[in-house]
């Protein structure tokens, strides 16, 4: 299965329904009950609804097809002015990770390191997660699976001192990608926000110019909740775009729809299965090709 199958069957949930045969009021009833069951969030939805009743009006739209088209348009304009692309380009780049636990950070890491790896980079993990004695063992394992090299520290050491010495680590072996960990307890806890900013402060001062990227994992299955803990964490570190992981069939993928348009994040990675290789950059096109 290709990987646009995967995502038409991760987007199962999220799938938009055409069974009319008239365009009139009940289909955009029924397009807006459908959107907002797919997590799409209401202020977004009536907006969408409001300018394709808007369209079908002015353009005269009596047909299925057109009014696909339509809606289209509509969320391709959502992800218009939004950047999904990885900035890489100045080695060692770093990729700072973070996420509540049980979000799917650290598959996220080995599955980007193994993307990274495929593609002929150089990628080092950094284990930045000190404090939760299973989550070095975890990252090892994904990072032995993506052939990947990695620095670890010991239980509940300076995660800020593990990023030292990866940075310092990254410059030896002349790596194209530092992809680091970090805490995943609640964000709402102040000394964690501390600690990010701790890390952040580090890899500036040990890679001045390296091109730098904060993700922020985010479970598909948690909806409105995926809101909230972005909001948290766009407040103290500064997130430049989003992994969203778990779409595998369970999850409502109309949640990436409502952060584009109202927090004005992009998604960068899209996780569609347990495998290693089941995670691609995000492609908004695929995505509402996808669940249309």
């Amino acid at each position: 299965m290709g990987f646009f199958d995967k995502l038409k069957q991760g987007l199962i949930k999220s799938k938009i329904n055409f069974g009319f045969k008239k365009v009139d009021e009940e289909l955009l009833e029924e397009l807006e009950e459908n959107l907002i069951m797919a997590d799409v969030g209401f202020e977004t939805t009536e907006e969408i609804i409001s300018n394709l009743r808007e369209k079908i009006k002015k353009e005269k739209i009596e047909d299925q097809e057109d009014v696909k088209n339509a809606l289209r348009d509509e969320l391709t304009n959502i992800f218009k002015d939004l950047d999904q692309s990885l900035d890489i380009s100045n080695t060692p780049a770093v990729i700072l990770m973070v996420g509540v636990n049980g979000s799917g950070k650290t598959t996220s890491i080995g599955k980007i390191a193994n993307k990274y790896i495929r593609e002929g980079k150089k990628v080092l993990i950094a284990a930045g997660d000190t404090f939760r004695a299973a989550a070095t063992e975890q990252l090892e394992v994904w990072a032995n699976r993506a052939n990947a090299e990695i620095v670890k520290g010991k239980e509940n050491q300076d995660p800020s001192s593990v990023i030292f010495d990866s940075c310092r680590r990254a410059k030896e072996i002349n790596a194209d990608i530092l992809i680091c960990d970090t805490a995943g307890r609640l964000q709402n806890k102040k000394y964690l926000m501390d600690e990010l900013e701790k890390m952040k402060k580090v890899i500036d001062r040990e890679l001045p110019n390296s091109s730098k990227e904060i993700l922020l994992v985010i479970d598909g299955s948690t909806g409105q909740n995926a809101i909230s803990q972005l909001k948290s964490f766009k407040e103290t570190t500064g997130i430049t775009g989003l992994v969203l992981t778990k779409l595998d069939g369970t999850a409502k993928g109309g949640i990436v729809i409502r952060l584009a348009k109202e927090e004005k994040i992009p998604v960068k990675f899209i996780g569609v299965g347990e495998k290693i290789d089941d995670m691609e950059a995000f492609d908004s096109k695929d995505f509402i090709n996808a669940i249309i």
